[in-house]
């Protein structure tokens, strides 16, 4: 007896340390989920992030501050980074399903809302998230043909003295930004998208920049500080329009921080230890805080460069061209990272639909197999036939919504306010509450309550101001035939 457990025990230490060894090899090269090695820090995080956030809405923060005035219109931009940076950091705690350290991923945002919530709550999710990416994906085209087209205006009018008028048509723009995402969207997945938000975000700032040096340069053209401590004045505009555009000025704003769709995509690049959690509170603290101060001084410098009459977009609204060679690096500069940030965007949504596809059809081979193509020089490349034709459509079908809605401030705040309640405030609020079960009518209950209720209210009024612009540019746009 006493020997065959000898026996039985010495198996059980081969078999422990063979397990181990085993673990100890494979750490190098696999995750804890059988997946590579993720090697994202809190610097790559912050990349993302800021690819995400510093988009085409920092461009329309001078119009929401004009609308809104020197009080309200700062305050709101400052109210909005705290609410992100806090329900972002709530949201990073869901990524694991109970031990932040060892606990269950959740590889999507959707994944997330499934193992804390459950139920109909995720197909809400999933509809609000990725309507939201795709009408990200509508704003992103408008803002690159617009900045496209702001380079070569600018050139004509600086060529003729500023006698033509330069008038040009937007939709060769938006087809040959569609051209490039096509080829970019064949990328597979988030990891490897990592130099071009790198890149992205060095040409945010530099279009941030020089969007705030002739801000500045401006103001002290003009010799004072443009603007009141209310905004617009009634005159300028009439009572109503100075309710909807307050509204839509919401909108806009957040817009300029909206992200969290992507949070958990962009956390599942992160390596650990430290917690994956940990390094996104970093991540979120770093990027929203210099989001916040480029913000700030963008969207303020260029209220008092130009007050009431603030453009919608900051660099191709208003009409000095010179010096026009500066203006044209940074509408580049706004084309180079809308094309990176399309794709952090877009990543998602086609993973999704790829993996929902993979599921349904395992045994189809134009979904399942990879085709290898050798490139000269290169590594091969894999080729999937279904992603191929999907991306690609999907592509298409953005860029077409985009030449018969061609008005980028309305669709920028209508999107900001379709996405900043449900996917920045109320799912990570409630998924928060589920995983650290917090009871119900406590004060942390109460408190993330009245947070996510005046959030909502925050939202309806801003989508209500946006739909209101959005049916005013209607009456006077013609499908297919926007001109600027």
């Amino acid at each position: 007896m006493g020997e065959t457990e000898n026996t039985s025990a010495a198996k059980h230490h081969v078999f422990d340390v063979s397990i181990g060894m085993h673990q100890q090899g494979s750490s190098r090269w696999i995750d804890d989920d059988g997946r590579p090695k993720r090697a994202g820090t809190v610097w790559t995080a912050s990349a993302h992030i800021i690819t995400a956030v510093i988009g085409s809405g920092v461009l329309s923060l001078a119009w929401a501050i004009a609308q809104l005035g020197w009080i309200a219109g700062p305050a709101f931009m400052f109210l909005f980074s705290l609410v992100t940076c806090y329900t972002s950091s709530l949201l990073s705690v869901c990524y694991r399903s109970g031990d932040p350290l060892t606990g269950k991923r959740n590889y999507t945002y959707m994944d997330a809302v499934r193992s804390n919530l459950g139920g109909v709550k995720v197909k809400i999710c999933g509809f609000v998230q990725y309507l939201n990416l795709f009408g990200v994906a509508v704003g992103y085209t408008i803002a690159s043909s617009i900045s496209m087209m702001a380079i070569k205006r600018s050139n004509c009018f600086h060529n003729s003295g500023g006698k033509d008028p330069c008038r040009m048509n937007a939709n060769p723009y938006m087809i040959g930004f569609a051209i490039a995402e096509i080829l970019l969207s064949q990328i597979p997945g988030f990891d490897q998208l990592q130099w071009l938000s790198l890149v992205a975000a060095v040409m945010s700032f530099t279009y941030s920049s020089i969007g705030l040096g002739l801000g500045i340069g401006k103001v002290l053209e003009n010799g004072k500080i443009s603007g009141s401590l209310t905004g617009i004045g009634i005159g300028t505009v009439t009572p109503t329009q100075k309710v909807w555009r307050s509204f839509q000025a919401l909108g806009d704003i957040a817009f300029a921080y909206s992200y969290s769709m992507i949070l958990i995509e962009i956390q599942d690049t992160v390596k650990s230890p430290p917690s994956e959690a940990k390094t996104m509170r970093k991540a979120t603290l770093l990027s929203v805080a210099v989001t916040t101060l480029f913000y700030m001084f963008c969207g303020c410098f260029g209220y008092a460069a130009f007050g009431d009459m603030s453009p919608g977009n900051l660099l191709t609204g208003f009409g000095f061209y010179n010096p026009y060679w500066l203006l044209d690096i940074a509408n580049a500069a706004i084309v180079i990272h809308l094309v990176g940030a399309y794709q952090v965007f877009c990543q998602p949504l086609f993973a999704f639909v790829e993996k929902e596809a993979a599921a349904r059809f395992p045994d189809s081979e134009i979904i399942t197999k990879d085709i290898k193509v050798a490139v000269p020089g290169f590594r091969p490349l894999n080729i999937n036939l279904f992603r191929m034709i999907w991306r690609t459509l999907f592509v298409i079908f953005t860029t077409v919504i985009s030449m018969l809605l061609p008005f980028f401030n309305d669709i920028v705040g209508l999107l900001g306010a379709l996405g900043f309640w449900p996917l920045t405030v109320y799912f990570p609020v409630e998924m928060y509450i589920a995983q650290r079960r917090i009871p119900r009518w406590s004060t942390r209950w109460l408190g993330l309550q009245v947070l996510s209720i005046a959030c909502l209210i925050i939202t309806i009024a801003a989508a209500a101001g946006s739909i209101a612009g959005v049916v005013d540019d209607l009456k006077s746009i013609k499908p297919f035939q926007t001109s600027y």
